[in-house]
């Protein structure tokens, strides 16, 4: 079991949101238990952001900020240089677009210190969107069934904390020891927030015997600011659609056992959901009014994402 003189790292990789990033560092500094070192990954060509962070590091102690510089695109290469540079026993992340409660950091501590036996720990984002925010409640959160669907619902998670099987990568935290030399799957597409990323990551720690843990009251308040890549947020995208329905596939295709990963291939093409929809689900989302022509090209380009997924993970 951890002492209570366990070190923290934060890593907050960021890209042209200065503002956010001034939010989410003001909200790291005003924490109960303050991080031992603040890791921001940033693009060595943002020129923008690397110049506001030498202001800002002007003004708080030097070891408490660290900035790593990323050549790639993407937020996989920016966690990976994060995990890279950060010295603590405790590895904590926070996209720069949130903020973390006064009491995050002390929580992440203690949840870590009461069980040997936790590899990663998460909770809820409270998504602040187009001046409301969500509403909503769910007691399942963070589950892949068997044959593949997987359920978020980490921004609407209510009750007491529970085993999961994926973390949010806006408000995760891991041990050391769990994550080791693990990284981020380098193969998985998109040139910025390269969906699903974390849910690899949270399945790799799985594997290695480790439990993760999401609590409702670990939580960060969650701005979601514009995409720096074609995965807008708002707006369909072939490209962004095909990106995040190879990660997934990818992903199951790897993860889920042999009848799973049949399964799988059967409820995606077929079935899906209102995000990714296989052929049953475009069919009711056209006569629900989304139209038949957008429904089915969202229906074939996850058939091409299946067979390119399929083809890597079997190679």
């Amino acid at each position: 079991m951890m002492n209570g003189n366990v070190s923290v790292s934060v890593i907050v990789p960021t890209y042209r949101r200065t503002t956010d990033l001034a939010r989410c560092l003001r909200a790291l500094e005003a924490q109960y238990r303050r991080a031992d070192e603040i890791v921001v990954v940033a693009r060595s060509s943002d020129t923008e952001t690397l110049a506001w962070l030498d202001a800002y590091r002007a003004s708080v102690p030097a070891a408490a900020l660290k900035i790593a510089l990323v050549e790639e695109a993407g937020v996989v290469a920016a966690y990976n240089r994060g995990l890279d540079t950060a010295a603590g026993r405790l590895m904590c992340f926070c996209d720069d677009d949130a903020a973390p409660k006064p009491d995050w950091i002390d929580r992440i501590v203690r949840a870590f210190m009461r069980d040997p036996a936790l590899g990663g720990f998460g909770g809820r984002d409270i998504v602040h969107e187009r001046g409301t925010i969500l509403e909503g409640a769910r007691s399942v959160v963070g589950v892949v069934r068997w044959y593949g669907r997987a359920i978020g619902n980490h921004h609407l998670g209510t009750g007491g904390p529970r085993e999961v099987q994926v973390l949010k990568g806006v408000n995760m935290a891991f041990r050391r020891e769990a994550v080791d030399t693990l990284r981020f799957d380098a193969r998985l597409l998109g040139g910025g927030a390269q969906v699903h990323c974390e849910m690899a990551f949270c399945l790799d720690v799985l594997r290695r015997g480790w439990t993760l843990v999401y609590d409702p009251a670990l939580v960060v308040d969650h701005y979601p600011a514009p995409r720096s890549d074609e995965d807008q947020r708002y707006t369909f995208n072939d490209n962004a659609f095909y990106n995040a329905s190879f990660n997934l596939r990818l992903i199951m295709c790897e993860h889920l056992s042999p009848i799973g990963r049949r399964a799988f291939v059967a409820y995606a093409s077929l079935i899906g959901n209102r995000a990714d929809p296989g052929f049953v689900r475009a069919l009711l989302l056209a006569l629900g009014g989304e139209g038949i022509v957008l429904a089915l090209r969202k229906w074939r380009v996850g058939l091409r994402a299946m067979r390119a997924a399929w083809q890597q993970a079997m190679h």
